[in-house]
């Protein structure tokens, strides 16, 4: 049986991610932006919460774990670098294998945003979710990798079937568009960006997105390589649109 996501708005433009396996009823929680509003979205749906996968340290990201888990008793994965500001019970990385009833999530080290940044891999169902390593358009900003990490994580998630839903942590897609317009012309990018500016003005997410779409427009996958993934990247760092 699939893995039932839902998603729902945290904090200022974060995403907060809550999925469900069909099979035996557990629930985890894909990071934790806001822990009252993961609670609140638990007992709308009457579901328990069983796990916390994160995928990296940033408060937006791992702060409302200690909350969730006094309040749950919930376990909590993720990178060991979660341990600089919140509980982690159980450290992963590449090539371990997270079960949560009878689905399996695949842990890949997607370093470059923060050094030790995973994604968690659901292959039977097709999706990813990728933090802030990978956003429709886009991409994270640099805080403690190298453009050689980040653009061999971008790599390997490029890598992945075309029809992988990737689910991101923020709704920046329409200034991802905006900058990727001023470096890219493809026909193919104006009318993602077209559809973007759409989406959003009905008030409609862009997450999530597949990669088949990245691969087509995102600037950043579309480098070619770390040395001009690395000239992308620091144009969109000044990039004010």
């Amino acid at each position: 049986m699939p893995l039932k996501v839902c998603q729902f708005p945290c904090l200022n433009d974060n995403y907060g991610f809550l999925v469900r396996d069909e099979a035996s009823g557990k629930v985890g929680c894909v990071d934790t932006p806001d822990a009252e509003a993961i609670l609140k979205e638990l007992r709308r749906l009457g579901w328990g919460l069983d796990l916390i996968l994160n995928t990296h340290w940033h408060a937006d990201h791992a702060g409302g774990n200690e909350r969730l888990k006094a309040e749950t008793g919930c376990e909590i994965v993720g990178p060991q670098e979660v341990t600089r500001i919140a509980p982690l019970d159980r450290p992963v990385g590449e090539g371990d294998v997270i079960e949560l009833g009878a689905t399996r999530l695949e842990v890949l080290d997607t370093g470059g945003h923060t050094l030790g940044h995973i994604s968690y891999y659901d292959r039977a169902d097709g999706m990813v979710f990728v933090g802030d390593t990978l956003f429709a358009l886009g991409c994270g900003r640099m805080f403690e990798g190298t453009p050689e990490q980040m653009w061999a994580s971008l790599s390997k998630l490029a890598a992945l079937p075309d029809d992988t839903l990737v689910y991101c942590a923020h709704e920046y897609t329409a200034s991802n568009a905006r900058f990727a317009l001023t470096v890219d012309e493809s026909p193919a990018l104006k009318a993602r960006a077209e559809a973007v500016f759409a989406a959003r003005e009905r008030g409609e997410p862009t997450v999530p997105t597949r990669i088949g779409l990245e691969k087509a427009a995102n600037p950043f996958l579309k480098a070619g390589g770390a040395r001009r993934f690395a000239e992308v990247r620091q144009a969109k760092d000044v990039f004010r649109g």
